[in-house]
């Protein structure tokens, strides 16, 4: 699996998080591993079909998911993950991975993505994969994780 598809789904997280909540923002590294569920995360899946088929998982730690929601409705405080807040987050990743696609699109690669899906507890015991992951970093806000499973 190449790191190069990866890369725009990190650029563009990078950019559209700066432009939501005005924030700093650095990479940890690149690993390939086992896709893993961490606790205490929020979980977002968007599909990727095309010449690209896979997955695409965003993990924003709770606290920071209810930051970024929070951000997103004009600095409105949001105390807990509502329907509200599960529409924004899915809006997030689907701002992220529209820049992604064109991106990826732009370095000859076309892939078209599904709707965005907030997973659930059980959804998440069930996923299996090695993916290509990496930590974001916001800075005193929290981190997130973006892992790219690519089935082919």
């Amino acid at each position: 699996m190449s790191v190069q598809y990866l890369h725009p789904f990190l650029d563009s997280a990078s950019f559209v998080i700066q432009q939501v909540c005005q924030v700093e923002i650095s990479r940890g590294e690149l690993e390939l591993k086992q896709w893993t569920y961490r606790e205490g995360h929020t979980w977002l899946r968007i599909g990727m079909t095309g010449q690209l088929e896979g997955d695409v998982f965003f993990g924003i730690q709770d606290d920071l998911a209810l930051r970024i929601v929070s951000a997103m409705m004009g600095g409105f405080p949001i105390r807990e993950m509502d329907e509200m807040g599960k529409s924004a987050i899915s809006e997030l990743g689907n701002m992220i991975s529209g820049n992604a696609s064109t991106i990826l699109s732009n370095q000859g690669i076309v892939i078209d993505i599904t709707p965005p899906y907030f997973l659930l507890h059980q959804d998440l015991q069930q996923m299996t994969g090695t993916a290509l992951t990496a930590p974001l970093e916001l800075r005193d806000m929290g981190k997130m994780e973006i892992q790219l499973v690519v089935i082919k």
